[in-house]
């Protein structure tokens, strides 16, 4: 495994390169193979993973906490201490139980989403605390923009409260705008600011000027877009965290079509050098996105998804699998 270090001064952390989601874990993904993945993860040295308070309500119509309550177990059942960093996020739980979604979302949408009011997110911190059997949040996200009238800056001081209080480490912002994360690390200097951003990144590019009627009419918000991704490279200290890395599985399996959002020609492109380089290696499609992701300049963290213990195991030997220079070069070229 390798290892990076996240945030900076009292809250910062020594964390696996690659970080493990455990979105489904419990619910959609059995105990016993969620149980399995993990204790597998933590054997090859991985020491990063992800959840959210509103993992995953669309599953068994409520409002979320499964993901957290299922961890909480394991870290109990295997007597796993702050040596495991776990984020979590708050901001998009529903505010009530849901009964239908759509696309993995609440037909209610925004409307019924808790929203990031400082009062509600100690309060949920309190919550995700308890149910994961942790005394501090390592790092907590917003997990998506407030959509209920609260101002950035009221927010971040909120978050950064939480810091100051030892409430939580450090704090991220997932899924908002590069102005967005500029003004809430501006907004107060001498306080915590937002060290870690979780966005969908991955090897093939996104359209982003679709609009996103979940959140943005302006288009995808959630995507590590080039003003992003600069963004991120310009800035010390700062960390991307990559969630839908491999495209939940879209880059090996035909049963599972790439979004059509990345129907453009660069992708034909992309695609054709990605099958040249896992070639020349003997890897994977997935093993070569996560080997050039990995071995990139750019401070990122691949949140990788495993629904086996197999699916996993493809992923973690992508931590040895290096790049020759002149392969990256060509991934990096191919569709300009």
């Amino acid at each position: 495994m390798r290892y990076t270090t996240i945030g900076t001064g009292a809250g910062e952390r020594r964390v696996s390169k690659l970080a493990l989601g455990a979105m489904r874990f419990g619910t959609e993904t059995d105990v016993e193979t969620s149980y399995a993945i993990l204790d597998r993860f933590v054997e090859a040295g991985g020491t990063f993973v992800d959840t959210s308070n509103n993992y995953a309500y669309w599953a068994g119509g409520t409002q979320g906490g499964e993901s957290e309550t299922f961890l909480g177990r394991w870290r109990r059942d295997r007597g796993i201490g702050e040596e495991i960093a776990i984020a979590t996020k708050v901001g998009a739980r529903p505010t009530d139980t849901v009964e239908r979604v759509e696309n993995g979302w609440a037909t209610q949408r925004n409307r019924s989403w808790e929203g990031l009011a400082p009062q509600n997110v100690r309060e949920q911190a309190d919550r995700s605390r308890e149910r994961l059997g942790v005394e501090r949040l390592d790092l907590y996200y917003a997990h998506v923009p407030d959509m209920n009238g609260v101002p950035l800056e009221e927010y971040a001081a909120g978050f950064a409260a939480l810091v100051k209080d030892g409430v939580i480490g450090q704090f991220g912002l997932s899924n908002h705008w590069s102005w967005q994360v500029e003004r809430a690390r501006a907004a107060n200097p001498e306080a915590a600011r937002p060290s870690v951003l979780q966005y969908h990144h991955t090897y093939l590019r996104m359209r982003t000027d679709i609009p996103d009627p979940r959140l943005s009419v302006d288009g995808e918000i959630g995507v590590a877009d080039a003003s992003l991704l600069a963004y991120v490279r310009a800035t010390p200290g700062l960390t991307l965290v990559a969630y839908t890395p491999l495209l939940s599985g879209a880059y090996t399996n035909p049963a599972k079509p790439i979004d059509g959002a990345y129907d453009h020609p660069g992708t034909t492109a992309r695609l054709k050098v990605l099958d040249e380089v896992a070639a020349e290696t003997g890897a994977t499609r997935n093993q070569v996105v996560l080997a050039w992701m990995l071995g990139d300049a750019l401070p990122v963290i691949p949140l990788i998804g495993a629904s086996s213990v197999a699916q996993l195991e493809e992923s973690l030997a992508a931590v040895d699998l290096e790049l020759s220079e002149e392969q990256r070069a060509r991934l990096d070229a191919a569709g300009r």
